[in-house]
């Protein structure tokens, strides 16, 4: 009978994807860039912003260099924007600490910011034909349900046991192929609405054969998140909006918003004043606005005001309305901007 690996490796011949934009280099700056987006990210859409990113920053020396504002502004729109923090972060220490150049050797690969095990043994299987293993969101569902494990796959115990499967699985060569094809098959066939018809593995996955597919794997423990709520300020001057750089620490670092505004002993108009030393008229009052984290969800109130002039005090920025797309702003903000 054929392993694991084999079944895998011949199936993706004919089944696998082959003409993904990160697929056509082995060099692990490329390959870098790919799995630090395909986080937590489907890849329809990572490869329009792969191609972009690729095509402003095609070295790490380019990216090193770049300021953080031209990284940020292309990663918008993307999400999880701490990884675009590492990948730049990576990129110097690369630059002032390796030498230029990536290094090839594990340990060290996973001292570079954003770079975990399942991350660094997808950079050493596809540019240095490593015998590493990987173990992402997609592999986890694919063992899981290899394996038929009845528990939730974040508890520890059960990421070291899947962990070890990963790693008693893997071939002695075509690890490249093989790890290509672990991912292809768990974004394509084996996801959340399984097409086990078309697995090679279905005739030795004990999910599939015990007819628990479904009940496989198990959902994370549910754990109702709390509601967090703020208050901003929308100042528009005419076509153009002020907005504030957010501090590196918290949500949305580094990147372009409203102004927060919590003193609730004050009115908006009376707030900008103090803050901005701007005269404004209200226009809208107490708007909603939403969006949901990882561990919260935030609710925003906001006012928009019409400054009678651009010479605020603080830092700041003013910014068209029609140039929202090409600057690095979250996306719940981009969203009431556009309402405008």
């Amino acid at each position: 009978m054929k392993s694991f690996a084999d079944l895998l490796i011949a199936w993706h011949v004919k089944s696998g994807r082959h003409h993904l934009p990160w697929q056509k280099s082995k060099d692990p700056y490329a390959v870098w860039v790919s799995e630090i987006m395909l986080q937590q990210t489907q890849v329809t859409t990572v490869i329009d912003y792969y191609n972009r990113f690729m095509k402003k920053f095609p070295s790490i020396k380019t990216l090193a260099h770049a300021d953080e504002e031209e990284v940020m502004q292309l990663w918008s729109g993307l999400g999880y924007y701490r990884r675009a923090r590492f990948l730049h972060e990576g990129a110097q220490m690369i630059m002032q600490e390796m030498g230029g150049h990536f290094p090839s050797d594990f340990d060290i690969m996973m001292k570079i910011p954003g770079i975990g095990r399942s991350t660094a043994g997808a950079i050493a299987a596809f540019s240095f034909n490593q015998k590493k293993a990987i173990l992402d969101g997609n592999v986890k569902r694919v063992l899981a349900r290899y394996f038929l494990i009845n528990q939730w796959t974040g508890l520890p115990k059960i990421e070291k046991k899947l962990w070890g499967d990963a790693e008693s699985l893997l071939p002695h060569k075509n690890i490249a192929i093989y790890t290509q094809a672990l991912m292809d098959l768990g974004a394509t066939v084996c996801n959340k609405k399984p097409l086990c018809d078309r697995c090679p593995l279905n005739k030795t996955c004990l999910a599939f054969q015990r007819n628990k597919v479904h009940l496989v794997p198990v959902p994370r423990p549910l754990k109702k998140i709390p509601t967090e709520s703020t208050h901003m300020v929308l100042i528009k001057h005419h076509d153009e909006v002020l907005l504030i750089k957010r501090p590196q620490g918290g949500i949305w670092g580094g990147l372009w918003s409203l102004p927060q505004y919590e003193n609730k002993s004050m009115t908006a108009k009376v707030w900008v004043k103090k803050h901005f030393g701007l005269e404004t008229s209200l226009i809208q009052k107490d708007l909603k606005a939403s969006t949901t984290f990882t561990h919260y969800k935030l609710d925003i109130t906001y006012n928009v005001l019409e400054a009678k002039s651009q010479h605020a005090k603080l830092p700041h920025t003013w910014l068209t309305l029609n140039s929202l797309e090409g600057a690095a702003i979250p996306s719940i903000i981009k969203k009431i901007l556009l309402k405008l």
